[in-house]
């Protein structure tokens, strides 16, 4: 490859992302969107994790690129590496954290009816959650 190939290659590869934030825990890039899903690129840091969270009005699909996901989806914990995937339900508190050494890349597909942020529960105590979903 020339140098003037390599120099479109990597703009290309720079420019195919429509919005990237940086995060306490990594980075997460904005892939693709429509109107009911939206693909993500999840870098998360060596020893890092996202928060527990729930979404009621959509669903995630998570396939591992890179790295060792450590994943919680309701009362279920699975370690996955690369090549596999998962699938969060609506409704369903769940989290996932890096615990190698390495970053743990993330390609996460979201579909649902609302993708607003607004929809994304953080609670604050995973013990009282847990209480209260045991107790119903």
């Amino acid at each position: 490859m020339t140098h003037n190939e390599n120099n479109v290659l990597s703009n290309v590869n720079q420019s195919s992302s429509l919005h990237s934030d940086i995060r306490y825990w990594g980075k997460v890039e904005l892939i693709e969107e429509g109107e009911t899903y939206r693909i993500n690129r999840l870098e998360i840091k060596p020893k890092h994790s996202i928060k527990p969270q729930i979404h009621y009005h959509r669903s995630e699909h998570w396939i591992i690129v890179s790295g060792i996901a450590k994943v919680s989806c309701g009362n279920e914990e699975r370690v996955l590496n690369r090549n596999e995937s998962t699938f969060v339900p609506p409704a369903a508190l769940h989290k996932v954290e890096n615990p190698g050494f390495i970053p743990l890349i993330i390609l996460e597909i979201q579909n649902g009816e609302y993708l607003g942020e607004n929809d994304t529960e953080r609670p604050s105590d995973l013990a009282l959650v847990r209480s209260v979903a045991e107790s119903e």
